[in-house]
This record gives structure tokens, C-alpha cells and sequence, in this order.
């Protein structure tokens, strides 16, 4: 047998030969104990390491620890913490690193629950409003399950209450009760009160009056979103983006006081399951709490393991304090908003070409101004010009589901309910009756799908963006008026199939003769709005142009329009906040100097005082005010209409529902009295027209009344050669293109209802055509 190369040479053979068979028949038993022998040396290895990092502890704590402390206290070593290991440099924090104590709680302290609740379309109200219920109902099984008074819990309206109250510190109760914090949030990508509340909680936080963690004193606090996935596919791509930054912020102000982690519901498909799971947490946390007086594992405050995932590590207000040296990239905010409604939040582009070789001067710090103050403004880069409505924006895709064609980034266009109606002969629009426009060939649209008020009566369903100042994308004119005429057209052609259209009126439809620039938003916000209506008039279609009264420029600005219309929806300041809900802090300012450009352009345009009559907000003893307005600017025409509600008419946070919706016999009366103060005053106006199917009121000027009849329609013909004669800044008057006298069934007094058409019901049967106009007996005004 050959001696194996790896062994010694020095070894005889018949000794080699014994250690290989002795290797042979025990190699099992001598691997085990190889292993057994290399494991318990390991152990004392550790041992001893773990004994020499318990005393380089007790030394630190020893040298760290008050010198008033009591000897007890000193000779207790904190209990050792695990950390996970990083192959990066440690991150030393100051200070000394204490276990959370246990709040000591007592049982016998009664528990509130408070509910929280936004809600622009009232769906979240309605939502809110049961679960207030069922938490009542809960309530009162938990006191008997846990021996623990639970006191009636209590449901508020984000848009009603002073933030101050309840966010700043939790309201002090008698019988000092254990308060839970719940939040129903819908997360909307327009202006709302879910961004005033995130920005006062964001102020609170950075106030330095104010304790890093005011609302410490609450026991738990939950918040659950209302979403849309059909806008916001995904949690990244903002789904819920609004309940997740409420959840960031109230863990900031309650010291991680997170009772049940954010809850999440589509409103489209499963918020309803998602609710009732949370709802179900939330009676599970509430019910320990009551048996334990803390929240559970997990939950800072509870006196038990802190969170695994240290929420705040590299906390996002760390950015207030980066150095001027820093990449942009390391300044980003902590909210990125990729909609067109964030208002006044503009991403910044990134800093390219900076010379950050040079030294730079200390930064100057502005203790007056709140937020990142110092931060170089010097330095900061132009901001992103976006999209209005971007294509792949939640607002592109309300818009759309609602029946609106965008044009470009900023602009619409939408059949409107009348142009349908009068193709099929079941009446026109109350502009037919009043100024003799064909509702089958009139086009309705928009050049900015903007505004900057958010009414109350608005039936846009608060999707449109809001903002005071233009800061998106221009679309030239020629673009927006060929696109709008093009996606008119197509939405005509498809009523061809529909029973019931008349043919004659189907090929009329197909020439658009007037704009109605009404559809949404604020058309002369758009910044070539003269540009687009000397388009319209180049092809001989008038334009029907109304603004908010919140614009005086470009009001002032104005050339020639077929009729101007402006809406005086309050006749005091504090009314049209209510109603208008303006976002210019001097609206009422702005609104009395549209008044007076009316005044001046009486005689060079057809003016016309809109009054949108909402009942409870607008009607009631309001005539004086009305009168008052109409003395000032004086306008050709004031039209008096109700309110007209479509099941979701809303605005921000101010929902409507048919009690505000006047009877034709309550805009009557309103009309009358209005009438009737004009008249003390001294002022020529009659009541002149109506149209009773849309609860509409004509009051004209005498200046239209002629031989004693009145004469509000409009010489379309007339007025595009005066247009063409004297030019968009030439002299006319609005008597140079007033029309043949007022049809017989138009005027005030029968209904205004065309003969040649017939009214039908939602089935198509014929209705007969009735009006009422004085107050039924029993009724109350």
C-alpha cells in the first residue's frame, strides 16, 4: 500500500495503516465531537463578550447619570437594547437613549371616541354619519364587556370646527376622559379643507411655542382614506395620498400614538369591506385599551415594545436644516404632488451648472416667515410650467367620466342637456326665450377649465381646478377653437341615431352659431381670450361670455363680445363668502370694481347681473342688497334664476340637496320685490321675460323697451357688420343691434315656453305645460 502524499513522511507504515483504520471505524463519532467541542467554545466566547459590554454599560449609564439621582436608581443599569447592524458609519444622536415608560392610566377614567370626517361630494358625511351610529351602539357593549364608562361619542365636520380647539392641544373634558382621535379622510386633487387642516398640523409641528408633540395626551388616534382607483391606480401613484399625510403628521403630534394603521377604501369598488375591517381594529385596540390601559404591542405610549421600523429615522424636517452645500436631490419635500391642484406648491427643478467649489456666506435666517426660511431663495430655479390637466391627472379622468372633451391641456367642450333637448323638439334653453339663441346650434365650452371660486351650487362636482393666479401651460388660441369645434361636432353626430331627432334641426346643429362660454371654469382667466373670441366672430358665432367678478383686469380689458354676463351671487361681503366660497382674500374688493367696469361698458356692451337664487344662502330678505348692486353697475339685463340641482350638486365641503332649491313661485316673489326696490330707487327696469321650465326671471332696462314693447332678443346679423364695419374696439351701442320684439309666449306671464316644441316627462310622455307663480295656500314663504 502506498503512503498517501498528504501524511507524514517520518511515519512507519503499520502506523499510518492503524490511524486509517481507526479514522474508518469512528470518523462519525470524531466529526461530533469536533463539533460539539468547536460549539462550546463559540458559547464561551460569547459569554464573555457579553459581560464585558453589560460593564462598559453600567459605566456609561454610571457616568451619564444625575448626580441628585438616588443610589437605588444608580446602581440599576438600563436594560440592554438589540439594534440592527448597518455596514455604514453608526449615526450618534445625543442624549440618553431611555426604554418608553408605561403610562399609568386609571381604570376607573371614562373613554371618548371623537370622529373626524371631510367630505366634498357628502358621500364621507353620509359614511361618517352611520359609523357614528354603530360606534354609539359599540360603545355601549363595551362598557358592559369591560367594566369601563364609555361616554358618547362625539362626530365633527373638519370644515366647521376651529382647528385650534382640537389640534393644538386635545379639549380638556370634566370628568378628564381618555380621548381616541378617529379620521375618515377622502383624499381630493383639488383645494380642500384636508390641505388647510395638513398645513396647520405642519405649522404645529414646526412652531417652536408649541411642543414638538402637543397631542402627547391622547391614547390613540386612527385614520382611514377614501380613495379612487380609477384616478389614483396605486398607494405610489397617490391613492389615498391625503389620509396617509394626515397619519404622518398626527404621529408626530401624538408622539406615535397609532392605534390601528391607516385604513384605505376605493370608493369605486371595495370601501366598504376595507371600512368594516378597520371599524372591526378599531373596537379590538378600544376594547384592550379599556382592559389594559395601553394600546398593545407596538404602539409608542403603551409601555411595551417599541415599532421595529423607526417611523421618523431620517425624519423629512431634516430638510430645513441642509446645509447650502447640499444636492437638490437631497431637498426634495416630503409632499410630492404631481396634480394640477396643488396649489401654490410648485416642484423645483434640479440645480444644474451650480459652482459649488466657491465658498459661500452664511445664510441669512428670517425669523418672521415660517417653513424652510433658510433655504438660499436666491439661488431657486425658475418653477416646472405644468399641464392644467394633464392626460394622466385624476382631474382628465373626472372630467371625461362626466362627459366633458378636453382640448389641450386647459380647455373643454360638452353638449349641453338643452342642445339634446331641442333636436329632439322638447324645448330650448331659457336663452332661447329671453335672447333668441338656437339651443341646437349653440356650442358650449371653455377656454380654462380653471377657476377661482369654489360655489356652493357648482354642478362640476368639484373636480375643475381652482387658482388665483394662471400658472400652467398656454394652448394658442387657433388650437383650442379648432379642437373645440371638432369634439363639438363629433358629440352632435352622435345624437343622429337617437328617437325622436328631427332631421331639419340635426343638419342646423351641424353650424355652430353661438358659444355659450360658460361651461366650467373662468374663461377670461385664460390669458388670449380676445384672441379666441375674434375666432369665434371671424366665423360669425356669437359669444355668450360669463365671468365670476373676480377678475377686474382682464375684465377691463374685454373687446367686443355679444353679451357679457357677470354673476352677482351675494349682495354683501359675507354672503359671497359663503355662496362663492372665492379663494382672493380681497374677493369683495375685486368683486364691487367688476361692478363698476360694468358700469362703464353698459353703453359699449349688453351687460347682464346673473343672480343664482340658492335657497337659504341667497333669498331671504336679500332684495335690498340685490338693488343696491344693480344701482351701482347699472347692467342692461339681470337675470334671476334658481338654483338648479343635478343629486351631486357640490363644492368644497358644501354640499346641496332640493331644500335649497327654490319653487318658481319663490323666484317670482324674489323678482317682484327686486322690481320693486329698483322702482323706489328710481331705476328704470321691468320685469321684461321668463322661462318657467328653468326657473328663469328676465329684468330689463328700459332702454329696451320700445313703443311699449319690450325688445331683448339680439340682430345676430347686425351685430357681426357692425363687428366687421368698426372692429372689436369700435363704437356701437348694445341699442345698435337689438333685435325684433320679444316673442308673445316669451314674455313675462306665459311661460316662455315655445309652442312649436312639447314637453314630455323622464318616459317621453306629454306633460301639459303649467306654471306657478303665486305662493299655494299653506305654503310658507
Amino acid at each position: 500500500m502506498e503512503t498517501p502524499s498528504w501524511l507524514p513522511s517520518f511515519l512507519p507504515g503499520t502506523a499510518i495503516d492503524d490511524l486509517v483504520g481507526v479514522w474508518h471505524a469512528h470518523r462519525t463519532s470524531l466529526i461530533l465531537c469536533a463539533f460539539f467541542v468547536l460549539v462550546s467554545i463559540r458559547i464561551l466566547l460569547y459569554r464573555h463578550d457579553e459581560k464585558v459590554e453589560l460593564i462598559t454599560l453600567k459605566h456609561i449609564y454610571h457616568e451619564n447619570e444625575p448626580r441628585t439621582a438616588s443610589a437605588q436608581s444608580i446602581s440599576t443599569p438600563p436594560e440592554k437594547t438589540t439594534a440592527t447592524k448597518s455596514n455604514g458609519p453608526r449615526r450618534i444622536k445625543g442624549g440618553l437613549a431611555k426604554k418608553p415608560e408605561r403610562e399609568h392610566v386609571d381604570l376607573t377614567r371614562p373613554i371618548k371616541l371623537v370622529v373626524f370626517f371631510s367630505s366634498v361630494t357628502t358621500k364621507t358625511d353620509k359614511i361618517a354619519r352611520e359609523y357614528l351610529t354603530s360606534l354609539d351602539k359599540a360603545a355601549q357593549e363595551l362598557s358592559l364587556e369591560t367594566n369601563r364608562q364609555f361616554q358618547n361619542p362625539e362626530l365633527h365636520d373638519l370644515s366647521e370646527i376651529d382647528f385650534e380647539d382640537f389640534f393644538v392641544s386635545p379639549p380638556k373634558s370634566p370628568d378628564n376622559a381618555c380621548l381616541f382621535y378617529l379620521f375618515l379622510i377622502p383624499s381630493y386633487n383639488i383645494d380642500t379643507i384636508n390641505d388647510t387642516l395638513l398645513q396647520h398640523m405642519e405649522e404645529t409641528h414646526h412652531d417652536f411655542r408649541i411642543d414638538t408633540a402637543p397631542l402627547a395626551s391622547l391614547f390613540g388616534y386612527s385614520v382611514f382614506g377614501f380613495g379612487d382607483k380609477e384616478g389614483w391606480p396605486n398607494e405610489a401613484e397617490g391613492f389615498c395620498f391625503q389620509a396617509k399625510e394626515l397619519d404622518k403628521w398626527m404621529s408626530k403630534l401624538t408622539g406615535r400614538k397609532r392605534a390601528y394603521p391607516v385604513g384605505m377604501g376605493d370608493m369605486t369598488d371595495d370601501h366598504a369591506q376595507r371600512f368594516a375591517e378597520w371599524a372591526a381594529g378599531i373596537r379590538e385596540v378600544v376594547c384592550h385599551f379599556a382592559r389594559n390601559a395601553n394600546l398593545g404591542e407596538g404602539v409608542r405610549g403603551s409601555g411595551d415594545a417599541v415599532e421595529s421600523d423607526e417611523e421618523d429615522g431620517a425624519d423629512e424636517d431634516d430638510e430645513e436644516g441642509l446645509e447650502d452645500g447640499q444636492s437638490s436631490e437631497e431637498q426634495t419635500t416630503s409632499r410630492a404632488l404631481d396634480d394640477v391642484e396643488d396649489l401654490g406648491k410648485m416642484l423645483r427643478t434640479t440645480k444644474d451648472g451650480e459652482n459649488t467649489g466657491n465658498p459661500r456666506a452664511p445664510l441669512a435666517v428670517d425669523f418672521t416667515t415660517s417653513g424652510s426660511s433658510t433655504k438660499k431663495k436666491t439661488q431657486a430655479q425658475p418653477p416646472v410650467v405644468k399641464e392644467m390637466v394633464a392626460k394622466n391627472s385624476p382631474t382628465y379622468a373626472a372630467l371625461t367620466k362626466q362627459g366633458y372633451s378636453i382640448v389641450g391641456s386647459h380647455s373643454g367642450v360638452k353638449i349641453c342637456r338643452w342642445t339634446k333637448s331641442a333636436l329632439r323638439g322638447r324645448g330650448s334653453c331659457y336663452k332661447y326665450s329671453l335672447y333668441g339663441i338656437n339651443s341646437h346650434q349653440c356650442m358650449e365650452t371653455t377656454p380654462s377649465l380653471s377657476c377661482s371660486n369654489k360655489c356652493v351650487f357648482c354642478w362640476r362636482h368639484g373636480t375643475n381646478p381652482v387658482g388665483t393666479t394662471w400658472r400652467w401651460v398656454v394652448d394658442p388660441p387657433e388650437m383650442i377653437f379648432e379642437g373645440v369645434k371638432e369634439n363639438h361636432y363629433k358629440k352632435i353626430k352622435m345624437m343622429r341615431g337617437v328617437p325622436g331627432v328631427r332631421a331639419e334641426r340635426f343638419a342646423e346643429a351641424l353650424r355652430i352659431r353661438h358659444c355659450a362660454l360658460s361651461l366650467v371654469g373662468e374663461p377670461i382667466f385664460y390669458p388670449h381670450i380676445n384672441e379666441f373670441l375674434a375666432l369665434l366672430h371671424a366665423e360669425r358665432i356669437s359669444s355668450f361670455l360669463v365671468c365670476n367678478a373676480q377678475h377686474p383686469d382682464q375684465l377691463a380689458a374685454l373687446k367686443a363680445v355679444t353679451q357679457l354676463y357677470v354673476s352677482i351671487d351675494a349682495s354683501n361681503r359675507e354672503s359671497l363668502r359663503k355662496i362663492d366660497r372665492p379663494l382672493h382674500r380681497d374677493f369683495w374688493e375685486r368683486f364691487q370694481r367688476c361692478l363698476d367696469i360694468l358700469r362703464e361698458k353698459r353703453f359699449r356692451h349688453r351687460t347682464v347681473f346673473r343672480l343664482t337664487l340658492v335657497k337659504g344662502f341667497n333669498v331671504e330678505d336679500e332684495a335690498e342688497g340685490y338693488a343696491q348692486l344693480v344701482e351701482r353697475g347699472l347692467p342692461c339685463f339681470v337675470e334671476v334664476k334658481g338654483v338648479t340641482y343635478c343629486g351631486t350638486s357640490t363644492s368644497s365641503n358644501a354640499g346641496l340637496s332640493m331644500s335649497n332649491v327654490p319653487f318658481y313661485w319663490e323666484v317670482c316673489e324674489f323678482v317682484k320685490a327686486l322690481e320693486k326696490r329698483l322702482v323706489a330707487k328710481g331705476l328704470k327696469y321691468g320685469i321684461a321675460a321668463e322661462h318657467a321650465h328653468s326657473c328663469c326671471i328676465l329684468l330689463a332696462s328700459e332702454r329696451f323697451k320700445v313703443d311699449g314693447r319690450w325688445h331683448t332678443h339680439i340682430d345676430y346679423k347686425r351685430f357681426f357688420e357692425l363687428l366687421e364695419e368698426r372692429g372689436p374696439d369700435g363704437e356701437w351701442t348694445p341699442e345698435d343691434y337689438m333685435g325684433e320684439p320679444t316673442p308673445e309666449w316669451a314674455l313675462w306671464g306665459n311661460g316662455g315656453f315655445d309652442p312649436r316644441d312639447q314637453r314630455v316627462d323622464r318616459k317621453g310622455r306629454e306633460i301639459e305645460n303649467t306654471v306657478v307663480r303665486e305662493q299655494p295656500p299653506g305654503e310658507v314663504w
